[in-house]
């Protein structure tokens, strides 16, 4: 299985025109929706349940009238700043492992940003107007999403594909989401205090979120369909990443064997897929994997409970407390905890 090739079209920069490119179809869309500011565009709308910017809701129409699951699919959902970079090189390793060793010096993660080997839905292929030809693709197809689970497309929900979801504790998604949102901004825009950012969080006015709604969606579908959907968290991830890759192989069906275990392969693939690692790549530190976004912006610290060095008490008690009122009667609930100083 190799990396899909597809076609990236150019994309606008940030401070061109939302509107600009968009279909006829999700400009009518977006003018009949309830719109907030935004944090990196002027406006996100709210579509479908959750909020958007115009040409990701453009991408997530075609995307669910155009893509067509198979049943050896792998789709990988995360809400942004939660661990995606990781979770698709920790897929890909694991599901070429076969193919390409994991101690190979030409290794592709060692070449390619993780955002080129499992491509976005809404943010390459099928952004900008694009419709791809997803059959001629190797299988099995790794993708990713930050879709809602309610708005993925029905051939998802009604396959065999599995779904695997990373989420993470919200107080340390909302501050990197705050750096790397500040990161994007055009010149001509301030930075957004982190006093205002976190009170358009609590509100639920983030890309793709409420972050509540996001994470409910994938949490009940895992507790129905355990064999579908795997929910993992990013803290317990760095907690004990071997034994994740472990139970993540395990759910791809694509187990390691008693050998591969003897030969270390799960540390080796860890390593290969650690934070430090993927940082210093050349590759990960230059170019750009979405749309105008440096890589190199991608990658900040990579830790758990950066969230201290920002947060006052008030802020702490107030996340908290709407965490515990949407997520604690599902069960779902994140250690206040901290690795740094």
């Amino acid at each position: 299985m190799g990396s899909p090739q597809i076609t990236e079209n150019p994309t606008i920069a940030v401070d061109e025109d939302e509107e600009n490119g968009i279909s006829a179809e999700c400009k009518e869309l977006i003018h009949g929706c309830r719109k907030e500011k935004g944090w990196r565009t002027s406006f996100l709308y709210e579509f479908q349940g959750f909020w958007c910017q115009p040409k990701e809701i453009d991408a997530i129409l075609s995307f669910q009238k155009h893509y067509l699951a198979i049943d050896s699919d792998v789709i990988l959902a995360t809400i942004p700043k939660s661990g995606t970079t990781w979770i698709k090189s920790l897929t890909f390793a694991i599901m070429n492992r076969n193919n390409v060793p994991v101690s190979d010096g030409n290794h592709p993660l060692l070449a390619s940003n993780p955002h080129d080997l499992v491509p976005f839905f809404e943010y390459k292929l099928y952004a900008n107007n694009q419709n791809p030809n997803l059959s001629i693709l190797p299988k099995p197809r790794i993708f990713a999403t930050h879709i809602p689970f309610g708005s993925l497309s029905e051939s998802i929900k009604s396959s065999d594909c599995r779904i695997v979801y990373v989420c993470r504790n919200p107080l340390d998604t909302f501050i990197s989401s705050w750096h790397y949102i500040n990161q994007l901004r055009r010149e001509s825009r301030p930075p957004i205090p982190l006093e205002e950012a976190f009170d358009m969080y609590c509100k639920g006015v983030i890309g793709y979120g409420p972050f509540w709604e996001h994470m409910l969606g994938y949490w009940k579908e895992s507790q129905e369909r355990p064999n579908k959907v795997l929910f993992m968290k990013y803290e317990d991830m760095k907690e004990d990443a071997m034994s994740h890759v472990k139970m993540l192989a395990n759910f791809l069906g694509l187990p390691f064997s008693v050998e591969e275990e003897k030969q270390g392969l799960i540390e080796e693939i860890v390593k290969l897929c650690s934070f430090k690692k993927l940082k210093d790549l050349e590759v990960n530190q230059n170019g750009k994997s979405i749309k105008n976004f440096d890589n190199k912006h991608l990658f900040r610290k990579g830790e758990v409970g950066d969230w201290v060095n920002y947060l006052s008490p008030s802020m702490v008690h107030q996340l908290s407390k709407i965490m515990d009122e949407k997520l604690g009667d599902f069960g779902l609930k994140f250690k206040l905890c901290s690795t740094v100083s």
